[in-house]
């Protein structure tokens, strides 16, 4: 059964999210060293080829570099990817999964610094071992690294609600449509996609919670949008904006 957790934002906005699979983080994982040793190996090979046999002379301790520059290399390979492509490496985005914190927000400097120094404890001191171990028992799929970075790694679309912006509502143009809300060119493709799995979750799942979260939402996007009075009917509002997003920046 698919694992999921429930997040407040800063907005009070309760968002579910599918926890990555084991299997996804692994492969996700198994990908990214790939890519280190692959490029560690070119390393090593421009390098002989530059300075013949003398980078590796007696004396000049290239032997412990070799040794100790792989790890470096995946260290900072991890905090780059984390940082840069807010929460995902090469392999995660090829998987489809990203790490999060539990607050809602991206991870930071600190977070990434902690998941990345914890990786060698959680899977290459221990071959996996400590890793597969607590992120098959804790409820939140978390190995040591992200208890201590307080994160986890979900999917980034869950599979039940996974949408384009195409995809949202057959929409025609300009030509035939005034957009009620113009201000909605602020928001972004994100804020869509949230929009829209909170009416696909309400319309699935129709109970006060997820009624209060239409409720949260549309509070949240009142002064985004310079709304002063709150809409009589909340999903349609909601349906509104996606369709204006869509016609207006398409």
């Amino acid at each position: 059964m698919q694992k999921t957790i429930e997040i407040t934002t800063t907005q009070n906005v309760t968002i579910e999210y599918e926890l990555a699979e084991l299997r996804e983080r692994m492969l996700a994982w198994l990908l990214d060293v790939v890519i280190v040793v692959f490029g560690y190996l070119l390393l090593t090979q421009l390098l002989a080829a530059l300075f013949g046999s003398f980078w590796i002379s007696e004396g000049m301790g290239w032997g412990v570099v070799l040794a100790l520059l792989p790890f470096l290399a995946y260290f900072l390979y991890q905090i780059f990817f984390e940082i840069w492509s807010v929460g995902q490496t090469p392999g995660k985005r090829a998987l489809n999964i990203r790490v999060i914190r539990l607050d809602g927000k991206d991870p930071e400097w600190g977070d990434v610094v902690v998941r990345s120094i914890l990786h060698l404890v959680d899977t290459m001191f221990s071959a996996g071992v400590i890793g597969v171990l607590f992120i098959k028992t804790t409820s939140k799929s978390q190995r040591l690294g992200d208890l201590a970075a307080h994160t986890t790694v979900v999917k980034v679309y869950s599979s039940r609600f996974r949408y384009l912006l195409k995809d949202i509502l057959n929409i025609s143009s300009l030509d035939n449509y005034e957009p009620v809300y113009p201000q909605v060119r602020n928001l972004k493709e994100q804020d869509m996609l949230f929009i829209k799995n909170v009416l696909a979750r309400r319309q699935r799942y129709p109970n006060q919670a997820h009624d209060e979260v239409v409720e949260d939402l549309v509070t949240h996007l009142m002064p985004l949008l310079n709304i002063e009075q709150r809409p009589l009917n909340r999903p349609d509002f909601l349906r509104t904006v996606l369709r204006d997003y869509i016609v207006l920046t398409r």
